[in-house]
């Protein structure tokens, strides 16, 4: 039995002892309860003897462990206050759980120049990048939502976009309802959640269309979506803070003015998890985050005529 795994056995056991019970304990550490009760019994079958016993309050020590939970307890406490101070394996790392739209289409394109700037940050995004997932709370959360999930990042606006091909569809229509029968694409998102705004809330808006807003395609991702467009399928409704890139590269269009935009009813959200004092990895790469939202806000409200800016 090596060192690691007594240590491991050792913190399954003095946290089932701390809980009162397997199922809290493996909730602790990020473990399934099978996976403590199994490093348990291998530090039993090592010893040679039992070393919980099941009481009317819970897990409760056996004579022989009675001997040394104490010191069991005072070590973990000891190495937990340690692994806070120093944040031994991570230190230079920045766990980011993110909504996969925003990642994928505002995140990612914008993330090379500040590592550039900062090369020795290494990034796990949504479980894939630099290193991998690691069990616990990331460092920081970014969600569209109300107030209670962060601080504001901005707020984007949503309109149709399309490609450069699909505009003769429309072209040479001139009646009022010049999107009746176009294919519309949508995201799943929009389906589950009542806050994102749809096609159905852009026709309720600007009209162009008589029925039929829900019907086409679903998509899980803006990014697959987005593929779909530059292929011709159809129009789709989308943030345009996600697709800022697609449209500077002439890969998307917009086939409506850009004062016909509905404005997100929340914005996108940073959480830092934890509460505790920022790492100077995270505290850079937070301010480079408020830095570049502050852009995003400026370019969006630039693109729309007075009167119709956000908030």
């Amino acid at each position: 039995m090596s060192g690691t795994t007594h240590l491991k056995s050792l913190q399954a056991l003095e946290m089932a002892i701390r809980e009162g019970s397997l199922k809290s304990a493996a909730q602790k550490l990020s473990i399934t309860p099978a996976a403590i009760g199994q490093r348990i019994r291998t530090l039993e079958e090592f010893l040679g003897q039992d070393l919980l016993v099941r009481g009317r309050s819970g897990l409760q020590a056996t004579p022989e462990l009675e001997l040394a939970i104490s010191d069991l307890q005072t070590a973990f406490a000891a190495l937990e206050r340690a692994s806070k101070t120093l944040d031994f394996q991570r230190i230079t790392e920045i766990h980011v759980v993110a909504d996969p739209d925003w990642s994928e289409l505002w995140l990612l394109p914008r993330l090379p120049e500040f590592r550039a700037k900062n090369p020795n940050i290494l990034f796990c995004v949504n479980g894939a990048g630099d290193v991998p997932m690691r069990i616990g709370a990331p460092d920081c959360r970014i969600e569209y939502g109300p107030a209670d999930i962060g601080e504001p990042l901005f707020t984007d606006f949503l309109l149709p976009v399309t490609s450069s091909g699909n505009l003769y569809r429309i072209a040479d229509r001139n009646d009022e309802m010049i999107m009746e029968g176009m294919p519309l694409l949508h995201l799943q998102a929009q389906r589950d959640d009542p806050t994102r705004p749809s096609w159905n809330d852009w026709f309720e808006a600007y009209g162009l269309r008589r029925k039929g807003g829900g019907r086409g395609v679903h998509y899980p991702h803006a990014r697959l979506a987005l593929k779909a467009v530059r292929q011709n399928v159809g129009f789709l409704i989308c943030g345009l803070a996600l697709v800022q890139k697609d449209l500077e590269a002439g890969q998307v269009v917009l086939p409506f003015p850009m004062g016909q935009h509905i404005i997100a009813p929340y914005p996108y959200r940073l959480k830092i998890t934890g509460g505790q004092k920022l790492r100077p990895q995270l505290q850079k790469f937070r301010d480079w985050l408020r830095d570049e939202s502050a852009k995003t806000a400026a370019h969006l409200a630039n693109g729309v005529p007075d009167g119709q800016n956000a908030g």
